[in-house]
């Protein structure tokens, strides 16, 4: 499903029902049901108490198994974040990694303007077999790379997902030379979600006290923010 299409269903959900309603178990079953394929629904409707209890191998496997129609989707990103980033990278920029590249269809866009760029993959998937960039594996909390790497970082739609945004924010920030770029929802916290989300960004304050760049630019993009850090 299109991203923007999602978050007009998002938009619909989350500002147009009353929220005695919109956070019912009873009202979202039907919709996890459907998005969850049937499968592990109690499991997918109490993901935001029980994530806080999971250890490393724990979180790994749950998302290396989960089997929802948002996987369907090339991309999570929507046109107008990935045209911000592509027009905004540092035309210098010789090294970028993008954390939790998925599929890598963020590196093979980017690949495809700057052919030049060394580029990198991480995720906690199990993978990745592209020849464009080179793939590692791991948590976005204690990242195997050194003190500022990477000329760019990209880190679109993964903060959400953390338990530890401190932390995780940290170890972006401490890999990063010259940009860092970050897109999330802007989006209401409710306890039942359908995508898997710990942390909600109603507004940009939210999401720049999180990295506290004091150079830096954060706009909202068709339901999305998109954040630009340069930490020198």
């Amino acid at each position: 499903m299109n991203r923007n299409i999602t978050n007009v269903i998002r938009f619909l959900m989350d500002d147009c029902v009353p929220p005695i309603i919109r956070d019912s178990k009873f009202f979202m079953y039907p919709f996890y049901l459907f998005a969850y394929r049937g499968k592990k629904i109690k499991e997918a409707m109490h993901f935001k108490t029980n994530v806080y209890s999971f250890t490393e191998k724990e979180y790994d496997l749950f998302y290396n198994n989960l089997d929802t129609i948002s996987r369907n989707r090339l991309t999570d990103l929507n046109k107008e974040s990935l045209d911000y980033i592509l027009n905004n990278i540092d035309p210098n920029t010789k090294t970028l990694v993008d954390i939790g590249c998925g599929n890598g269809y963020l590196l093979k866009k980017i690949h495809e303007k700057f052919p030049n760029i060394e580029l990198y993959g991480f995720d906690i998937k199990d993978k990745d077999d592209s020849t464009i960039y080179k793939y590692t594996k791991g948590n976005v909390e204690k990242m195997p790379f050194p003190d500022k790497a990477f000329d760019v970082v990209t880190c679109s739609h993964v903060v959400e997902h953390l338990v530890d945004l401190e932390q995780c924010a940290n170890e972006l920030k401490r890999i990063t030379k010259k940009q860092l770029f970050v897109v999330t929802p802007c989006q209401r916290y409710f306890y039942y979600t359908l995508d898997e989300h710990v942390n909600f960004f109603e507004s940009k304050e939210k999401l720049t006290n999180v990295f506290k760049i004091k150079n830096h630019y954060c706009t909202k993009l068709k339901g999305d923010w998109v954040y630009l850090g340069m930490p020198n």
